[in-house]
């Protein structure tokens, strides 16, 4: 038998079923039939089993270093794995050359209109080599291996791509905890003439494993570092480790009073541009009044193999808005110097509407000292530019939004001796302002 339903019925049911399954909800003309989350509909369609095509839309080294993740991933289910088995940092060690010197295509892919390298895809790399030092180290089961933080990425002495030499990136993990790992990468220039390598580029990521199942961390097997320069390394990477519990544990906490006195000087000279603004120091200017914005929709071609964002992604369109944000501030291009404090807060899936906010958060119009890690001192006496930039995760359906990641870069303005220092216009931001000083002071001893 066949039910026959008047048209004007039939239309209002039709219509009602295409709005609900534009929500992810299955339902006609006689009640519910099946209920699914817009998410679950996009995990179900891009989770793990679609994890082999999910690096075939980023660039070739990410590829590779996926490709390679999942070959070391089927050997391991095949082999066998000793669980609780110490390993050496050179157990963990991954290299990939980028062959500049006969790979032109590779070359125009990473070069930018200033023939310098681009760092926002170099994020993308790190990111992905992290992972694979991350997984080449864990060696019981197979446990979820997240990002947990990106501590530093510094700049030196960049390299001129305009001379095409191949270049060396290399990670290895330099300690661990119970269930967290620190890793160290580096990049290399290697010259065409003498073949010596130079390292311009230095990174640290932390990555913690979590339980597939329950999302909860697991006990990774030790590390064991056997040379003078490995057992530097461990001892630093425990000291990183030592600050960052304590700073979560004061984060927790009330503003300490060195740094509520360093808020309130700041708000107290702020008064004018906020009170009397035509009165203000013309070299100053309000937090507010630097900030930008972009937003997207999370494409599946950006996810990672676990079928979420990928991190590196992340990295890379926040790194493009903050070096705008510079240029637009400074009036000069901006040079790169370091990124650090990058926190994954909660992961991004497909679909989901990020919006990137981005403010100047701080100025050093007269320059200032970052670190030894800057030897060629390139920066000097050159204003510095501290930019913040947010992703938040924005669910206008329901009129909320969620913090996912927090990034601090850091721009030198080459060709300019001096710029506008930047004033919160409320406590909330000079409090931030001087959280974030703290933190860059602290950082520049090492």
């Amino acid at each position: 038998a066949v039910l026959m339903l008047p048209a004007g019925i039939l239309r209002r049911s039709l219509r009602r079923s295409l709005v609900v399954l534009r929500s992810g909800t299955f339902s006609g003309p006689f009640g519910v039939v099946l209920a699914e989350t817009h998410h679950d509909l996009i995990k179900r369609s891009y989770g793990s089993e679609s994890s082999n095509l999910a690096g075939h839309s980023k660039n070739p080294i990410v590829q590779q270093l996926w490709a390679a993740r999942q070959e070391a991933k089927k050997r391991m289910k095949s082999d066998g794995i000793i669980a609780g088995q110490g390993k050496t940092p050179k157990e963990s060690q991954v290299s990939i050359c980028y062959p500049f010197r006969t790979d032109p295509n590779l070359l125009e892919t990473y070069q930018n209109p200033w023939g310098q390298m681009r760092f926002g895809k170099m994020m993308e790399d790190l990111d992905a080599m992290a992972g694979n030092v991350a997984f080449s180290h864990v060696n019981d089961g197979d446990p979820l291996i997240v990002t947990a933080g990106v501590d530093r990425i510094r700049v030196g002495k960049r390299p001129n791509l305009e001379i095409p030499n191949d270049q060396y990136l290399t990670g290895q993990v330099t300690w661990t905890g119970r269930s967290s790992m620190e890793i160290r990468m580096q990049v290399q220039s290697e010259s065409s003439d003498t073949q010596e390598r130079t390292e311009w580029l230095e990174a640290y990521f932390t990555f913690v494993t979590l339980d597939p199942e329950t999302k909860r961390p697991v006990p990774i097997c030790p590390l064991l570092p056997e040379t003078d320069e490995e057992k530097a390394y461990w001892d630093a990477g425990a000291k990183r480790a030592a600050t960052k519990k304590l700073a979560r544990q004061q984060k927790s906490q009330a503003t300490t009073s060195d740094k509520a006195d360093v808020a309130s000087k700041l708000l107290a000279e702020a008064a004018p541009l906020i009170r009397m603004p035509s009165l203000a120091d013309p070299n100053s200017i309000l937090m507010d009044q630097t900030a930008m914005q972009n937003a997207m929709i999370a494409q599946p071609q950006v996810r990672n193999l676990h079928g979420r964002i990928f991190g590196g992604f992340l990295m890379r369109r926040a790194f493009e808005l903050g070096f705008a944000t510079a240029y637009v501030f400074g009036g000069d291009k901006p040079q790169f110097l370091e990124v650090d404090g990058v926190s994954f807060e909660s992961p991004v899936d497909i679909g989901d509407l990020l919006v990137f906010n981005s403010r100047v958060l701080y100025t050093m119009p007269e320059g200032g000292n970052l670190g030894k890690y800057f030897s060629n001192k390139d920066h000097e006496g050159r204003p510095l530019v501290m930019v913040e930039v947010e992703a938040w995760v924005t669910e206008p359906e329901h009129a909320r939004a969620r913090i996912s990641n927090t990034f601090y870069f850091s721009y030198a303005l080459p060709n300019k001796t001096t710029c506008r220092k930047v004033l919160p216009g409320n406590i909330d931001q000079a409090h931030r302002m001087a959280m974030r000083m703290a933190a860059d002071e602290a950082q520049g001893e090492e």
